[in-house]
Parts: structure tokens; sequence; C-alpha cells
């Protein structure tokens, strides 16, 4: 009976050790979590514009890399958009994640996809820019997620 135990128990405490699918539950609600968000982001930079979708979704740390400069924290994001009056009515912005993944410990995660832009000038021209964004994700203190990087 000892050797028994001393064979099962070890057995035992490896295989549940293994057990990685209690690890990926909240994994892939994470990732839902994430995915939920940046539709509901992607929405609401169609309906009530860019400027304000982005400066709802920033975390007070976001960082915005446009033009190959850092535009750093919530407000220099909102300085940067009362500058820039082509973030108007005559601009869409578009864009659905590829891929989403996230940190074990639930608090970082980051996407990455395709997004289109689309200007319309004064005659009625559109212009569509075509990319491929990259976002990271932290989980907030209320539990919502925010960007901190785009």
């Amino acid at each position: 009976m000892k050797k028994f135990v001393q064979w099962i128990l070890p057995l035992f405490i490896c295989f549940y050790a293994c057990n990685t699918s209690s690890k990926k539950e909240p994994i892939e609600k994470w990732k839902r979590e994430i995915l939920e968000t940046e539709k509901d982001f992607a929405a609401m930079a169609q309906q009530k514009g860019i400027s304000e979708a982005f400066l709802f979704y920033a975390a007070e740390d976001a960082v915005l890399m446009r033009n190959n400069s850092l535009i750093i924290g919530i407000e220099a994001l909102k300085e940067r958009f009362e500058k820039d009056k082509s973030v108007g009515d005559q601009v869409s912005l578009d864009w659905k994640p590829d891929f989403v993944d996230v940190a074990s410990s639930g608090d970082l995660g980051y996407t990455y996809g395709k997004y289109t832009y689309t200007t319309t000038d004064s005659i009625g021209e559109s212009k569509v820019i075509e990319g491929v964004f990259h976002t990271v994700w932290k989980r907030q203190a209320d539990g919502k997620w925010k960007y901190v990087w785009d």
C-alpha cells in the first residue's frame, strides 16, 4: 500500500497540475471581453466620431503613435484631437481585429488586424487608406479594458 501511495499521489498531483482547462477558461473570457471592447470601440468611432471614441477608450496613460511621433497621455490626446480638425464628419475609420491574445494574469492583452480610413474632401472625392493596426489593452481597476497603445 505504501508503494501504491508513493506512486499514485505524485502521479495524481502531476495530472492535476497539468490540467490547463481551468487556466484556459478565464483567458478565453478575457479574449472575448477584449474583442467585444474592440467591436464597441469601432462602432462608437462610426456613430459618434473618431475623436470621441479614441478618448473614451483611452487609458489615462495611453500612447498613440501617429506620423512617426508619440502622443502620450489622455490630456495630450485631447489636445491633439482638438487641433486636428480633419477628424470630423468628413472622415471615417473602420477596423476589425484578426487576432487577440491576453496575458495569463488577465491584466494585459493585444489585438491586431486591418483598418480602413476614408476621407472625403469638399467636392465629394473620397480617399481610402488601408493598413494594419496593433492595439495593447490594459484591464482597469473597474474591470473594463482601455487601450494603452495604438
